[in-house]
């Protein structure tokens, strides 16, 4: 095993690392040096953290977390930090905790006053945002939305009275059923869907919620999608998203 550079950081510390949501020059340089120096990596996804850690020749070994054993990863964490071990968390891709698991080893280790350093980077929610059209503040995300189209619709209702940008995450296989709940609940609105960001297939659509839901369910869908729909207006007569 290769010998990890202990300067790049405190030891004894939970580093919240950032990674590519798919080109790997995305990656900071900062985020390289703590994969390399820390003991261990919880990972979301073994399999894609992987690949990215070879393609950097990165050796560090990896620790498993998901959702339905990050009780347990978050204590085995926990007693790693408090031993002197630094660890890094990493989602499959991107921040995490943003609609990813994590959020119980992130919790832990701050009820525990253990260091709990975040190395920025890529966010699927903030690149989406960045190139949306749409206004960039205030906005608020949501993540996924229930399963359930009336469940969906329900919530929806909730957040038709924001006058923020809205932020959703969406699977391919529900997207389209997705926007048409949109259309019909939040009227008439801007929106954009973007799909496999900073990948080969990169593509942003732009369109009224209407039309882009008609669009939606003439095609096959793949890859992650963000869906970013504009707030409602603020005054009688106004373009969604206008102020």
């Amino acid at each position: 095993m290769e010998a990890r550079d202990k300067g790049a950081g405190p030891s004894g510390a939970l580093y919240v690392v950032a990674t590519p949501l798919g080109n790997l020059d995305d990656i900071t340089y900062r985020a390289i040096q703590i994969l390399r120096s820390v003991d261990i990596i919880a990972s979301e996804d073994t399999r894609r953290t992987r690949k990215l850690l070879a393609h950097f020749g990165i050796r560090t070994p990896l620790l498993c977390y998901h959702e339905h054993n990050e009780r347990w990863a978050a204590e085995s964490v926990a007693a790693r930090i408090r031993g002197g071990e630094s660890v890094a968390l990493v989602s499959d891709a991107g921040t995490p905790l943003v609609s990813d698991p994590g959020y119980r080893i992130v919790e832990l280790a701050a009820r525990e006053d253990l260091p709990v350093v975040a190395v920025p980077g890529p966010s699927a929610v903030v690149a989406a945002l960045s190139v949306s059209g749409l206004p960039p503040h205030p906005f608020y995300f949501e993540g996924f939305l229930p399963r359930r189209s009336a469940a969906r619709r329900r919530r929806l209702k909730e957040l038709a009275g924001l006058r923020a940008t809205i932020v959703f995450y969406e699977s391919p296989h529900r997207i389209a059923r997705s926007l048409a709940d949109m259309a019909e609940v939040l009227g008439e609105r801007r929106a954009v869907v973007a799909r496999e960001l900073t990948k080969l297939h990169e593509e942003l659509v732009r369109g009224r919620l209407s039309d882009l839901a008609r669009a939606a369910a003439d095609r096959e869908w793949r890859g992650e999608i963000v869906v970013l729909v504009a707030g409602k207006a603020e005054r009688q007569g106004a373009s969604p998203g206008e102020a």
